[in-house]
């Protein structure tokens, strides 16, 4: 008997649900505190409806986005949970457990407009002369 979309997952169902192994789901809780499944007795996790749907969010960004776990925590404190709470209400809980759409992150150099370009081209002329430095202090 299957379960309902309501039901609570266990670390294996959320593991083959989502296609990452059980300790990276593991690993996850320790470097993101807004993953908190439910545990019982025993330390036995249960994921909800919603922390399928983050977890969803946590490896589209770092598996198809290229986050860093860095990135994705430094994304989470900027945005706050809304960045996940979105995919949540844009889908319903997923039946079948399939990850949530691609929320829209503006990666496409066409979408930026003049202002962001010259932003981003100040930004990547701070980091290379950061580089030279740093390269000319190591030898390099």
């Amino acid at each position: 008997m299957a379960k309902g979309p309501e039901a609570f997952r266990s670390i294996s169902e959320a593991s083959d649900a989502l296609g990452v192994p059980q300790h990276v789901l593991r690993f996850w809780e320790t470097k993101f505190s807004f993953i908190r499944p439910m545990k019982r007795a025993g330390g036995r996790r249960f994921y909800r409806p919603h922390d399928i749907v983050v977890l969803a969010e946590v490896r589209r960004l770092l598996h198809e986005e290229g986050y860093t776990i860095k990135g994705v925590q430094k994304l989470h404190r900027e945005l706050g949970s809304r960045r996940f709470a979105a995919a949540d209400e844009a889908a319903e809980p997923p039946s079948d457990l399939d990850p949530p759409p691609p929320a829209a992150i503006p990666s496409d150099p066409v979408m930026l407009d003049d202002a962001a370009r010259r932003r981003l081209a100040d930004v990547l002329q701070e980091l290379e002369a950061a580089k030279a430095r740093l390269d000319g202090l190591l030898g390099g």
